[in-house]
């Protein structure tokens, strides 16, 4: 093995990365970085819950299909330490586990994956849809999901971004949890996914803490994890509470919280802190393209716009088929559509659901 000196250093077997590229890494675990060609059926945009399900029912209606994922199959989902609350696994699986289930059964239909590839454009060339990847590559789609997710929302914290992969992460970074042993660990969050990882690190760390900016968790959280917390001894819930400070050098040592209601702030010894305080959608790339609400989610099938409204309307006489965008042929499903249900149960249905929006828009057209 050789090594060109440059670090980080990525070793698999006998072949060695200087500082690699994410796509330089997939294509050595054995990852597929280009497509195959020609014109697809269904380019889904996104392998979270929603676009896997799309790959899955999309490819198994004989459409050829296309997921494009910029990191791993899952979305936030996949970071999911541990869901409970899915149809048909009683004890709970994993987001990394179901994610990866869910893009075999796919392949195994026929679906053909593109991994750390980040969808950038999309144009119409007469009948199709042209989906530009970073990089110059594009792709001939007929039909295009758009099943991008969302991502966890920052904090304007001072030092806070410095500490970004050194004791601070956004998300629920379950491989961290072994590396927490006897530490003290603090969640900002209040949502499933926090409880979630709260329970997770719990196994390993010392105490974990959540704050929580609101007065109770009912209101954020499903009861069952409520309930699941309150069985964990070393999970503390501090309500009312804020986080308004980071310190460390070389990585995390401490945070600042305060209590709002009795305006107080202390100094806490931390191991590690992980934000995860709702979260936005990825559609900048879309701008000016399709209707967005004001936060940015795609508008779909009743709620497209059709009259005169200002901005981009439905040109066609028809109605917009269900989860179908503003733009004919392209569709959107999951977290990232305007007054889409959250969840992965809710997300899956909204892949399945866009198939046969799909199916009809192909055949009808």
């Amino acid at each position: 093995m050789r090594h060109t000196g440059r670090l980080p250093a990525v070793i698999f077997r006998d072949q060695v990365l200087g500082d690699p590229t994410n796509a330089e890494i997939a294509e050595m675990l054995g990852g597929h970085i280009e497509p195959d060609g020609g014109l697809y059926d269904l380019v889904i945009a996104g392998a979270g819950p929603a676009g896997l399900a799309a790959a899955v029912y999309g490819a198994s209606d004989g459409l050829r299909t296309l997921v494009i994922e910029p990191k791993a199959p899952g979305g936030q989902a996949g970071t999911s330490s541990m869901i409970r609350n899915y149809l048909g696994f009683p004890r709970g699986i994993s987001g990394a586990d179901l994610a990866l289930r869910a893009q075999d059964q796919a392949v195994a239909l026929g679906a053909e994956f593109l991994i750390m590839r980040e969808v950038t454009g999309l144009a119409l060339n007469g009948d199709e849809w042209i989906v530009a990847l970073e990089g110059d590559t594009t792709i001939r789609g007929r039909a295009v999901l758009v099943a991008t997710g969302v991502s966890y929302n920052r904090l304007n914290i001072e030092g806070l971004d410095a500490l970004l992969g050194k004791g601070v992460f956004y998300g629920a970074a379950t491989t961290e949890a072994p590396a927490l042993a006897g530490q003290d660990v603090f969640l900002v969050g209040a949502g499933n996914s926090a409880g979630q990882a709260a329970v997770h690190l719990a196994r390993y760390a010392a105490t974990v803490t959540l704050l929580v900016r609101g007065a109770s968790l009912s209101m954020s959280m499903s009861d069952y994890l409520i309930k699941q917390i309150g069985r964990t001894e070393n999970i503390r819930i501090r309500l009312n509470t804020a986080l308004v400070g980071v310190h460390g050098r070389l990585r995390l040592e401490a945070v600042d919280v305060r209590e709002m209601v009795k305006d107080d702030t202390n100094r806490l010894r931390a191991g590690a802190l992980f934000v995860l305080i709702g979260a936005g959608p990825h559609t900048a790339w879309l701008a000016n393209k399709v209707q967005r609400d004001p936060q940015g989610y795609i508008l779909t099938g009743p709620n497209v716009i059709r009259g005169d409204s200002g901005e981009r309307s439905w040109r066609l006489a028809r109605a917009p088929y269900t989860l179908e965008t503003s733009l004919p042929g392209v569709f959107a499903a999951g977290d990232v559509r305007h007054r889409a249900t959250r969840g992965v149960a809710a997300a899956v249905a909204d892949g399945a659901i866009a198939v046969r929006s799909v199916w009809e828009y192909l055949n009808k057209e």
